[in-house]
């Protein structure tokens, strides 16, 4: 990690995540009766836990509005699960106020073109390394992981040695 990177990780306090091509590979399972599963790496889940550990929360940022989502986040104590944003940057003054925080403050990790106004507004922005190239030009730091393959826990344990180091509460 670069000095400048580093510097950026350290302002971190909350950290925002995309569901679909981030915390999952994208695809999607259905039946007749509509999305049926999703599967989630289970680093992820940890890599939240072990933010929280450190005193940050984490928030989910999503335009879909999936069950299936609300229960994994649950289970892996997800701050809040801000979904059916179309436009997601509209959440950002929402989560701003609410967690009395400013937007350099804040990481976001997201995918796709819908994650780009969030990407460029936030403090410090990442992709997996499979998300589209605009994406990827916008971000601060690209992951080595692919979506649903531990980018999240890439990424938040990057946060958390620019940010303390050896002094991490690992487990």
């Amino acid at each position: 990690m670069n000095i400048e990177m580093k510097r950026i990780a350290k302002k971190i306090d909350l950290v925002i995540t995309d569901v679909d091509g981030v915390l999952t590979d994208g695809g999607r399972y259905y039946s007749d009766q509509g999305e049926k599963l999703k599967k989630f790496h289970v680093r992820d889940g940890m890599g939240i836990n072990i933010l929280l550990r450190n005193k940050i929360k984490t928030i989910i940022l999503t335009k879909e509005k999936s069950g299936i989502t609300k229960k994994w986040a649950n289970d892996m104590n997800v701050e809040e699960v801000f979904s059916g944003y179309a436009n997601k940057e509209k959440a950002l003054e929402l989560i701003s106020k609410k967690y009395k925080m400013q937007l350099k403050n804040m990481a976001y990790i997201g995918d796709d073109v819908n994650d780009l106004q969030v990407l460029k507004q936030i403090g410090f922005a990442a992709v997996p390394n499979d998300a589209v190239f605009q994406a990827k030009k916008t971000a601060d730091y690209i992951c080595k992981n692919r979506g649903g393959h531990g980018c999240f826990r890439e990424f938040s344990d990057l946060i958390l040695q620019a940010k303390f180091g050896n002094k991490t509460k690992w487990y």
